[in-house]
């Protein structure tokens, strides 16, 4: 399939067009920048919403049961679910999309899990890439899931219009929480398996970090109780508390439109991917540099202590034109 009728595939709202894109953005395929470049214009319709939270709070199915939600009210929804690396095939190690098989066969829904790879804070390399494919292919509402390894998933705060943060009673000393840097860039709190013990003393922690942090965004963090159990009707009892997280994810859409607040946020998401791209290309370059002029004898060099590292790579820059 040529790059232009993949574009065109994909604007167009077709699932195997938009699943080849995503693939050869993945493995920077020599076509992956003229695709984005080219979507790019179509981009800017959809609400990005981000959950994360450790492990072991019931992300996974607690997004499951939001994208029926969704669907119910009339929305298409994409999901992002960004997994460990497997050690030996480099991709998603967990696979949401075999834990959101009810959703197969959705036409208004796209799953896609994501390996992280060398990806930091949460979220895999690339996934500001897949995410404007998503845009361009017209889904209403985007989910993304990261990987859940604690503290360092705040790179989710540059990349989503929407936060979710997912604690779960039993998961530690509430007080710990109230330490975590995850926390400091919540827009929603969810405490999901309400249905626990120690619900009561992690809606506390929670509730008195919205107090502090509410006096200064000017959107009053909501904190919400869920039990999120899987699949079911919509009035199935095991799910508790999805429609109001849903309506509070829509509330805060509609305040970041009024507020003005989400042209602040889409300035820090694309400064976020702007400082990226350039740190690849340099790199890309550096490295090109580095193997055309030196080869191996500047970093045989460094292992005798003839030279630092840090001169070394201030000479490669400065000699690479770049």
């Amino acid at each position: 399939m040529t790059t232009q009728h993949l574009v065109e595939g994909l604007l167009n709202g077709n699932r195997l067009s938009l699943a080849r894109a995503i693939s050869r953005v993945e493995d920077e395929a020599v076509d992956a920048a003229e695709i984005l470049q080219v979507v790019f214009p179509h981009t800017g319709k959809a609400h990005l919403v981000g959950v994360t939270g450790a492990p072991g709070t019931g992300k996974s199915t607690l997004m499951t049961v939001l994208t029926s939600s969704y669907r119910r009210a009339g929305l298409t929804v994409a999901v992002l679910a960004v997994d460990p690396t497997s050690p030996f095939s480099r991709g998603a190690l967990l696979g949401d999309r075999v834990r959101m098989t009810e959703h197969s066969g959705d036409p208004g829904v796209f799953i896609r899990s994501m390996a992280t790879r060398r990806g930091m804070g949460g979220l895999a390399k690339t996934t500001s890439d897949v995410l404007l494919l998503l845009d361009a292919a017209g889904f209403d509402r985007i989910l993304i899931e990261t990987v859940g390894v604690g503290q360092t998933e705040v790179k989710i705060a540059s990349t989503a219009h929407t936060i979710v943060v997912v604690e779960a009673p039993g998961m530690g000393d509430e007080v710990q929480a109230l330490k975590a840097g995850m926390l400091e860039i919540a827009d929603i709190f969810v405490v999901n398996k309400a249905d626990r013990k120690g619900v009561e003393r992690t809606v506390s922690a929670l509730e008195m970090i919205e107090q502090t942090r509410s006096e200064h965004c000017g959107w009053s963090i909501p904190v919400l109780r869920t039990v999120a159990s899987g699949a079911g009707a919509s009035g199935d009892t095991r799910n508790r508390g999805v429609e109001q997280l849903r309506n509070a994810i829509e509330q805060h859409r509609a305040w970041l439109h009024e507020s003005g607040t989400l042209t602040a946020r889409e300035k820090n998401r694309f400064a976020s991917l702007l400082e990226t791209l350039v740190q690849t290309e340099l790199l890309r370059r550096v490295k090109h540099a580095r193997a055309a002029a030196v080869g191996d004898r500047l970093i045989e060099q460094i292992v005798r202590r003839e030279v630092d590292p840090y001169r070394a790579a201030a000479d490669v820059v400065n000699g690479s034109g770049l």
